[in-house]
């Protein structure tokens, strides 16, 4: 093995091309698997959104609008 030589990743129509060669039960394991990782980066960015401020003001509306009667059981 060469250390030197770069690793590539595929492009997206590389990968786009492949994706479309999958097999029925291939695709849908890979439409699961997109689901569940789409669904932790999702998470993980509201997480972090949380955690350094940037839902703080949407926060305070939402409370504001609670306090104000503004809102109704779901």
């Amino acid at each position: 093995m060469n250390l030197t030589t770069p690793i590539t990743s595929p492009t997206l129509e590389e990968i786009e091309s492949a994706i479309t060669q999958l097999a029925p039960n291939d695709l849908a394991r890979l439409a699961a698997w997109f689901d569940e990782f789409h669904t932790e980066a999702w998470d993980k960015q509201i997480e972090d959104d949380a955690n350094t401020g940037r839902l703080d003001a949407l926060l305070r509306e939402a409370e504001e609008a609670y306090q104000s009667g503004q809102c109704r059981p779901l």
